[in-house]
């Protein structure tokens, strides 16, 4: 094992962002490593990383508009500002000796206080086109890791001499890796030998899949041993049961629920997948290698969600439709071959387990730690 090592990580705003970080923070801790998580006081991370049992210190940052260019002066200001605040908290507590960000802008003052003063610094990209925070920390960094091959491109220019672009996968947390299908089929109550299809849109885009699916609610109860699991989002759930309109007999097998608590054990539970493809989503159902049908959402920035499906679809783990072609026949009759045929989700099952996705958070901790053994 490695020294012990002060690890500092910087990750914000979404989940997408923050449960990659955590993931790697579990990995991390169970190698003996000290893990201090920054960022904002107000966004999501402020109350996921403490749940996780990581410290947490706020530091306050601001992302400026690029339609409203006079924002920035704001920003630089508020990054300034949180580099000295970082300064002080480090001269405090001692400084890290290695630095990670995770994609939003809450990691550009940790990365720019560390390239300044000579702490080794890596950052991670967890989605196929790369947000302006990583482009923009890419030149002063030991390490640009990347969840998809595709994303490779997008750093070559951006990159110092001496820094490496190294696929590593976008790591997922230990609950959804160790996630037993029997526990995830007990809690919903789903019988061991039946076949369980999840559904889920995420918060952005679920309301033409939710739509589409409820509309196919006598062909899916009609095979008696098919259950369903379909979580709506918060702001669709009304509308869905109220579509839906399900029987007493019928909702037994029609599980509606506007959000997934427990997401590792209820995918661990399904044995195919419906649902959009963020980078989370992508991540985690090919760490458990579940079989799965994505509609990419088709406003997301630069379509990366079409370009995440791929890297599952190519390798022989998922099929893929378009979002403006599921109303059509073609999308039924690929849901229900399927939900038929067993041999083919197997087959699939077998090409998600190959790409490995289960040890992402293991190939990153070792990134880091490769990237402080060079440490001044």
């Amino acid at each position: 094992m490695a020294d012990r090592l002060k690890v500092a990580i910087a990750a914000g705003g979404t989940a997408g962002h923050i449960n990659p970080a955590l993931a790697l923070a579990e990995e991390l801790a169970d190698r003996g490593h000290e893990v201090h998580f920054y960022g904002q006081p107000t966004r999501l991370e402020a109350t996921l990383v403490p749940q996780a049992g990581f410290p947490f210190s706020p530091i306050d940052v601001k992302g400026f508009d690029r339609s409203r260019p006079w924002t920035l002066i704001q920003a630089l200001v508020k990054m300034k500002r949180a580099e000295r605040t970082l300064g002080a908290d480090f001269a405090q507590s001692g400084r890290p000796d290695v630095a990670i960000g995770f994609g939003a802008y809450i990691e550009l003052p940790l990365i720019n206080w560390c390239h300044s003063h000579g702490v080794p610094a890596l950052v991670h990209e967890q989605n196929s086109v790369p947000g302006l925070a990583n482009k923009t920390s890419a030149g002063k960094v030991r390490s640009v890791c990347v969840s998809l091959p595709v994303a490779i491109d997008a750093f070559r220019d951006r990159v110092s001499a001496g820094t490496q672009i190294i696929v590593t996968g976008n790591p997922v947390r230990r609950s959804v890796i160790e996630a037993e299908r029997s526990r995830g089929r007990a809690s919903l109550g789903i019988p061991e030998d039946a076949t369980m299809l999840l559904v889920f849109g995420g918060s952005l885009g679920a309301r033409h899949l939710n739509q589409v699916v409820a509309g196919l609610k006598e062909q899916l109860l009609s095979r008696d041993d098919l259950y369903v699991v379909h979580s709506t989002g918060k702001g669709e759930y009304d509308s869905v049961v109220e579509q839906l309109a399900l029987g007493e007999q019928e909702a037994r097998r029609w599980r509606v629920m506007p959000y997934i608590d427990n997401m590792g054990e209820v995918l661990a539970a399904a044995d195919l997948v419906l649902s959009r493809s963020g980078a989370s989503s992508v991540a985690e159902i090919a760490a458990l290698a579940i079989p799965s049908m994505l509609v990419p959402y088709p406003l997301a920035t630069a379509d990366h969600q079409t370009t995440n499906a791929r890297y599952l679809v190519d390798a022989g783990a998922a099929v893929m439709m378009a979002d403006d072609r599921i109303d059509e026949p073609e999308f039924a009759k690929s849901l229900f071959s399927l939900i038929d045929e067993p041999d083919r989700r197997r087959a699939m099952s077998d090409a998600a387990r190959g790409l490995g996705q289960d040890k992402a958070a293991s190939a990153l901790a070792d990134q880091v730690e490769s990237a402080a053994s060079l440490r001044a």
